[in-house]
């Protein structure tokens, strides 16, 4: 059944509506349940579009789902993405407010700085390798418009993948020399251990994760521009956060990032 252009409407105006109220909406698989991942990005391109309108401005993209046993838990098969727009970048060291979020949680991962434009439909690791200007340690502030994390892929790919934020680390490190996949991470709560990570779970290679979002952008008119920073996806399982806490990703030879959680 072809979902029709009024009901992906209505969809992207109450997802809309949710991130300007802080109100969560409940499952639109509760309404729609035969939809899937292109009913989502159609619901998503709505919502992109009226951020867009509100003078949001696009600065690169996030990667979800790029871990198989996140891909196994939603029954698919393919990482999901979304924009980042300005707005949701913050600098290494923020302070961010839970206030600002539903029911916000937490991941480290590896960002990607472009420094040359990168196109599909035949974009590989070598290709991504090129073009990137450097790495940097990254933590991302995942969130959901949909209530209490009730989340079918399709709902997810609606809600912008599930972005809520990014810090971004002090230094985009250069490629010489380092395998993304053996980057090692650490990731601490108040300084004790929550979660250990290294590049590979981002699809095998956070290289490759790139090169996968350029090629699915291409049949779609999309590509990535120079100066795009692309979140390649969490190391670990998404963590949930409380005023009080100070969150640090320590990541081999990329050094760390922070991010402190207040009211």
């Amino acid at each position: 059944m072809t979902a029709r252009h009024e009901d992906l409407d209505r969809c992207s105006q109450a997802l809309y509506e949710a991130r300007r109220s802080g109100v969560p909406i409940p499952p639109l698989t509760h309404e729609f349940p035969d939809w899937g991942v292109a009913e989502g990005y159609a619901v998503q391109q709505g919502l992109v579009e009226r951020l867009i309108a509100d003078g949001e401005r696009i600065v690169g993209y996030k990667l979800g789902l790029t871990s198989t046993p996140m891909q196994e838990l939603l029954g698919v098969d393919q990482p999901d993405f979304s924009p980042i727009f300005a707005s949701g970048v913050l600098s290494d060291g923020a302070e961010l407010s839970v206030g600002d979020f539903i029911a916000p949680r937490v991941e480290a991962e590896i960002a990607v700085v472009l420094a040359d434009d990168l196109h599909g439909p035949d974009c590989t690791s070598g290709h991504v390798a090129r073009a990137t200007r450097g790495l940097t340690s990254a933590i991302e502030i995942v969130d959901s418009r949909i209530a209490d994390w009730q989340i079918t892929i399709a709902d997810t790919v609606a809600d912008l993948a599930s972005g809520g934020a990014i810090v971004l680390g002090s230094q985009a490190v250069a490629l010489t020399a380092i395998d993304p996949r053996l980057i090692g991470m650490v990731f601490t709560r108040n300084g004790q251990l929550v979660a250990t990570g290294a590049g590979a779970a981002a699809l095998g290679n956070p290289l490759a994760a790139v090169a996968w979002l350029a090629n699915t952008l291409h049949p779609h008119g999309g590509y990535l521009p120079a100066g795009s920073v692309v979140m390649t996806g969490a190391l670990h399982a998404m963590k949930p956060i409380s005023p009080g806490e100070t969150w640090t990703g320590e990541f081999d030879r990329l050094g760390p990032v922070s991010l402190s959680v207040t009211e």
